[in-house]
């Protein structure tokens, strides 16, 4: 497959597209919501019955906030996940053609431990700081793990160049024969977007932890940010192990979207359905379960690829 650079003005379609996404991951996930009892259909309207509340809402202040730094850290998830995107191939256009679009998602991903902390650090408040040293601790878990995951495809395909992983999987997707990558993958995403059973950054023990002084349009933006993380995982997931815009009878791009929505469910799904596990169980279990588990993975891609080539 050929993928082609997109005109610098593709990125607005590109930003537009990632909020659709997310916002689709928000309905999904009202619709899954149980335990509170809502109108017939209100599950699907919630999301936007929230999002007037919120920009309704007056924001609140905390006394000796540090303003620049809590702005950086609202905005930045969903500033993030919009970085993260420009890199996937849909159908044969990207947006940015870059020959290390995997080293570019890792390090965008890497770039969510500073924004998450100043999102906790700027409120001068307990809650939101625990919360972001919670999420440093946690992502000390997953990192390494995600790292060696995103290898895996890297290695079979012999590019970092997301359109070339995605040529490479012609024959058979990665996801069947790196089922570990493509697992660690996915838990990583949920961790980097403090969701599922990753979400002890944002906990009720906290009152919302790195939400819990967020108001208004600022709760807003740092919830809409979480959805976009998802959706972005999801399509970068889609890329590197589903084969991106490959299938029968349907345009590239609409089968990138099929994968990508298909991914979005599945992760918005586990929200309520694990419990949570705590960082310092994230990091024992990354470290000492998903990090061999993922280089044994990578060395059966490394052989693979030896004996085929």
């Amino acid at each position: 497959m050929t993928v082609t650079g997109a005109p610098a003005w593709a990125v607005a379609p590109a930003a537009a597209a990632l909020l659709a996404l997310a916002f689709a991951g928000a309905v999904v996930d009202g619709a899954l919501g149980g335990g509170t009892r809502v109108r017939p259909g209100g599950r699907w309207t919630r999301p936007l019955v929230e999002t007037a509340r919120l920009l309704r809402q007056r924001g609140r202040r905390t006394v000796a906030a540090d303003g620049p730094l809590w702005r950086v850290g609202v905005a930045g998830p969903l500033v993030v996940a919009l970085l993260m995107v420009v890199v996937v191939p849909v159908g044969g256009t990207v947006v940015a053609d870059l020959p290390v679009g995997v080293v570019w998602f890792n390090a965008m991903d890497v770039s969510l431990w500073a924004v998450a902390w100043l999102a906790g650090w700027g409120p001068n408040s307990v809650g939101p700081l625990v919360g972001g040293y919670r999420f440093v601790a946690q992502a000390l878990g997953y990192e390494l793990p995600l790292m060696f995951a995103l290898t895996a495809p890297a290695v079979a395909a012999a590019s970092l160049d997301l359109g070339d992983v995605v040529a490479a999987q012609r024959g058979l997707w990665f996801a069947v024969w790196m089922p570990v990558a493509f697992a660690v993958f996915l838990a990583s995403v949920a961790a980097f977007s403090m969701w599922g059973p990753f979400r002890a950054p944002v906990g009720a023990d906290l009152a919302g932890g790195v939400l819990a002084e967020a108001s208004g349009a600022d709760r807003l933006l740092l919830l809409a940010g979480r959805y976009a993380l998802l959706a972005a995982g999801a399509a970068v997931g889609a890329a590197l192990f589903l084969g991106g815009g490959a299938g029968p009878w349907l345009p590239g791009w609409a089968w990138s979207l099929l994968k990508t929505v298909a991914l979005l469910v599945v992760l918005v799904a586990v929200r309520r359905r694990l419990p949570v596990v705590r960082p310092q169980r994230v990091v024992r279990l990354g470290w000492l379960v998903a990090l061999p588990a993922v280089l044994l993975q990578l060395l059966v891609v490394a052989l693979v690829v030896v004996w085929k080539g």
